[in-house]
């Protein structure tokens, strides 16, 4: 199982910007130090809580600062940019990283961003299912480019101004060959655009605040979706973000993973509640979809979904999670504010020096079991 990290990222509004955009920053250098495989950043433009307004341009200020964890968006909002722009942006910095980018996608699910950029009423998600064919397209064929969308709204064109001596009219590609790995963020349970992901060789990352109940329904439709395509799978494919916390002790783990008033994973769910609630989503903690909505408490939401404890527990926890869920190739780590620097630092070494090896022992150990019970 391979290790990667995921933020929001989200801060109290009271703290100063510089002061958290630098947080961030040296949260996913740790991250590069202790050998994450990844580091998936968020973006949003008009939410005071989550302070990261676009991701390329964050991870852009990491290139230099980083080696080998692979700069992930988490994600770029593809109804927000034309796709001409988001294809040369991304070949960029895909340049500027060496090849460690990964373009982590969605439609942008923040209805105050919508209607900021005038988009409130309009399908943000065929906006985005026709930015992703116009970005593909680009990067895969020879200009004069001639592309037409459905809709109309991002047709491109160099037909008129493509000039092979000037060296005009074709955009750049990325580094990697054909193409950066493309992850999707995947919030509802049975989602239907995980089949699509299936189908075209995205990959999906489930999100961390949702119930474990629903993570199967990921990777069942992602399996449909390859299948109808013929492609094979692997559970390399899949990665499941969880809210995690390590501490060397029982007492401070349950005191600022849950318990105190100064909790960060506290704090952090108390905002998500509300928006979730605001935005009529609240199905997304429940169990039963048939609950009230008054069943969703802030207290049961902290129980399901905020892993904290020793390494040992954390680590026991995990494995039981893939045993009732499924295999999966990756367990993404959810990045919180750093309310004590030094717990939150301390968190993620923990995570990556003694979690995931002692998770990956026990995959072994019963992978070798496996073999010498059940030979070929």
């Amino acid at each position: 199982m391979r290790l990667g990290y995921f933020a929001m990222p989200m801060h109290p509004n009271a703290r100063p910007w510089a002061e958290t955009l630098e947080e961030d920053r040296q949260a996913v250098i740790l991250a590069d130090e202790l050998g994450f495989h990844d580091a998936f950043i968020g973006e949003h433009l008009t939410d005071r809580f989550e302070n990261i307004t676009n991701s390329m341009i964050f991870l852009a200020s990491l290139v230099r600062a980083t080696s080998q964890v692979k700069l992930a968006t988490g994600t770029t909002n593809l109804s927000h940019m034309h796709p001409a722009l988001i294809a040369a942006n991304t070949a960029m910095l895909d340049h500027l990283s060496g090849g460690r980018l990964i373009l982590g996608v969605s439609a942008g699910a923040l209805a105050s961003d919508a209607e900021l950029l005038g988009i409130l009423d309009e399908d943000r998600n065929q906006m985005f299912a026709e930015s992703i064919d116009v970005i593909l397209e680009l990067w895969s064929r020879e200009p004069p480019y001639d592309i037409k969308t459905p809709s109309g709204r991002w047709d491109v064109s160099t037909v008129r101004t493509l000039n092979h001596e000037l060296g005009v009219g074709a955009v750049k590609r990325p580094l990697q060959a054909p193409r950066p790995e493309i992850v999707g963020t995947v919030v509802a349970p049975f989602s239907k655009g995980v089949i699509a992901m299936g189908e075209r060789d995205f990959h999906p990352l489930s999100a961390n605040f949702l119930l474990a109940k629903w993570l199967p329904s990921h990777w069942d439709n992602y399996v449909k979706g390859a299948g109808q395509v013929g492609r094979p799978v692997t559970a390399a494919d899949w990665r499941v973000a969880r809210t995690v916390f390590v501490a060397d002790d029982p007492a401070t783990a349950l005191e600022y993973g849950r318990a105190s008033a100064r909790s960060p994973y506290r704090a952090y769910y108390t905002q998500l509640l509300k928006k979730m609630a605001a935005s009529g989503r609240l199905g997304l903690f429940k169990a039963d979809q048939g609950a009230p909505d008054s069943s969703v408490t802030l207290e049961h939401v902290l129980d399901d979904l905020v892993i904290c404890g020793t390494p040992s527990k954390v680590a026991d926890d995990i494995l039981e999670l893939r045993a009732s869920v499924g295999e999966f190739g990756e367990l993404v780590y959810a990045g919180m504010d750093w309310a004590d620097p030094q717990l939150g630092r301390r968190s993620q070494e923990l995570m990556a020096t003694e979690v995931l090896p002692a998770v990956n022992a026990a995959i072994g150990a019963t992978q070798e079991m496996s073999r010498i019970t059940n030979p070929v």
